[in-house]
């Protein structure tokens, strides 16, 4: 069997689904891509059987057939190579692959696929267009904050809220929230919440093509399909905690700051705060904020004055550095808006502007201040 690819487009396409290919598994065979060749057309997929990503591309053949290939070994080698074109030839029985360039030959060993996952049998049920401007900001903006702890598997996922007039993404680990909103979006689905994992959501995002997706799902799985690029993915099977009884009704005092200002303090005075709590402090009053971060068991400690607009009573209030940093990176407006109501309560964080048709919060909840 024979085929040559652009050396470039190849390593494109191997790049964007080798996410897929778990680090450590128990199942080796894993660790591999399945190459299946018919005529012109190369199909190369990966899954670590949560999920399982296929691409296609054209290629120069008129032969058919499959083998499985270790999925590191050729991305380094392709990697490496500076020739526009690779002409594989693959012996389909003894799975050696040789791979030739204008100035090298370079060989390496397969296997069969006879032991390969096969992909699940899917029968979407419903449908969905979405415009992925629309589901790259949507996932950007709310995977972060989901939880990495096996314990709460609901956590470890996105829920998608799916209305007729509104689609929602909602993450959180108990410590961050984030609720994002899209009221421009129209649906001719009634109600539909589901759990998507979000290395499922950090893969669609690297498949994105410059058009329009579709996704297909049912009770079980969601499928992506953009351009040449098939995504199929279990749902978490899961009930979402209830993140709406956590959001505040009545934090009522509000400062506005500059974003980068208050993401540079906070980063600075970090590096003295304890290595366990990674505690900053926020002084707030009228026209100007503090931030600051002590160390005592090292005798370290920092402090920051930032201008700002500020209309309520003077608060001290503590946050892990981590959350404030996660949470102000994913702000894409100059100005951040906190709203507070006490040192104990859940701060909401939100950009000073928004898109039409978009609303976003964040929450951050407080830690304990140092006495």
């Amino acid at each position: 069997m024979k085929f040559s690819v652009s050396t470039n487009e190849f390593q494109k396409l191997l790049g964007s689904i080798s996410g897929v290919i778990p680090a450590k598994s128990t199942l080796p065979i894993l660790e591999n891509f399945l190459l299946e060749l018919s005529g012109d057309t190369l199909g190369i997929t990966a899954t670590d059987l949560e999920m399982y990503t296929t691409v296609t591309l054209k290629v120069e053949s008129k032969d058919k057939g499959k083998f499985i290939v270790p999925a590191k070994r050729l991305l380094e080698i392709v990697r490496s190579l500076t020739d526009p074109t690779i002409k594989f030839t693959v012996d389909l029985e003894s799975f050696k692959i040789t791979l030739n360039t204008e100035n090298g030959e370079y060989k390496l060993t397969g296997e069969t696929d006879e032991n390969y996952p096969s992909l699940p049998e899917f029968k979407g049920e419903k449908e969905l267009k979405v415009g992925n401007d629309v589901l790259k900001r949507m996932i950007t903006k709310s995977e972060f904050a989901v939880s990495s702890d096996e314990l709460r598997p609901a956590m470890t996922g996105v829920l998608i809220q799916i209305r007729p007039e509104e689609l929602s993404a909602i993450s959180t680990d108990g410590h961050r929230l984030v609720r994002y909103r899209n009221t421009s979006f129209r649906s001719k689905h009634k109600a539909i919440d589901m759990i998507i994992p979000a290395k499922t959501l950090k893969m669609a995002v690297k498949c994105f093509e410059e058009t329009e997706g579709t996704l297909f799902f049912n009770e079980s799985h969601i499928k992506f399909v953009f351009g040449n690029t098939t995504l199929l993915s279990r749902l978490i099977d899961e009930k979402y905690p209830n993140y709406e009884s956590v959001i505040p009704l009545d934090n009522n005092k509000k400062l506005v700051v500059n974003k980068n200002q208050l993401l540079s303090a906070v980063r600075r005075t970090s590096l003295f705060a304890n290595s366990t709590t990674r505690q900053v402090r926020f002084g707030v009053k009228s026209g100007s904020m503090s931030v600051s971060a002590e160390d005592i068991d090292f005798g370290m400690e920092a402090n920051e004055t930032l201008t700002c607009d500020y209309d309520g009573d003077e608060l001290e209030i503590g946050f892990n550095a981590g959350y404030v940093v996660d949470v102000l990176s994913h702000l894409d407006t100059d100005d951040a808006v906190f709203l507070f109501s006490a040192p104990t309560r859940a701060a909401m964080v939100k950009p000073s502007a928004v898109h039409e048709g978009e609303d976003i919060l964040m929450l951050v909840m407080p830690v304990r201040l140092n006495v």
